[in-house]
């Protein structure tokens, strides 16, 4: 039997970087299973406070499934890239703050350190929605290169960080820069890696 996903996370020591592997024929399924693990189980610790990076979804979504998992709103804070390029911007959430577009590498950067000295908690968590979604607005250098910055830089300040991915053969290129950056892989599907 698989090991629990929000047991395995709950069990990172500060600075670890994973990467959170979905499938992408059940994607709505462990989508809901990620965002249970790492908002509900680990964001709820003593101490925790989660820093949503949306590239995929907007945080208002993001919220509502936040909500129906009783995450209180002083508990996660969100850098929504997205919002503004789907045009889903009309009701901008208290507890984010909000980019152009994903293309904006150094902003995001900037709003996530800036999130993490507004809001210090003993258990920082960074999520990061999605490196699918990043590859369609960058070019592979330039996200080789935030990934390689932003995951050491999250890594020194003992900042735990979970990235999400889907399978994707188009985007392999990036899994292998990933993969060298991060301490783990786990695979939604299997629990493991």
């Amino acid at each position: 039997m698989p090991v629990d996903i929000g047991e395995r996370l709950r069990n990172l020591p500060g600075g670890s970087a994973v990467a959170l592997k979905l499938d992408p024929r059940e994607y709505a399924d462990h989508y809901f299973a990620v965002l249970n693990a790492t908002l509900r189980d680990v964001g709820s610790e003593t101490g925790a406070h989660t820093i949503y990076v949306t590239v995929t979804n907007p945080a208002a979504f993001v919220w509502s499934l936040a909500q129906a998992l009783d995450v209180p709103a002083d508990r996660i804070s969100f850098v929504d890239a997205i919002s503004h390029i789907m045009m889903n911007y009309a009701n901008p959430l208290a507890n984010a703050t909000y980019i152009d577009s994903p293309r904006a590498l150094e902003e995001i950067m900037l709003r996530v350190e800036y999130l993490i000295k507004k809001f210090p908690h003993p258990r920082e968590i960074v999520v990061i929605d999605s490196v699918n979604s990043l590859v369609i607005h960058n070019p592979p250098d330039l996200l080789s290169e935030f990934f390689h910055i932003l995951l050491n830089s999250l890594k020194s300040r003992q900042v735990v960080t979970l990235v999400l991915e889907t399978n994707d053969p188009e985007t392999s290129h990036v899994e292998q820069m990933l993969n060298l950056l991060v301490d783990e892989t786990i695979d939604v599907a299997g629990g493991g890696l």
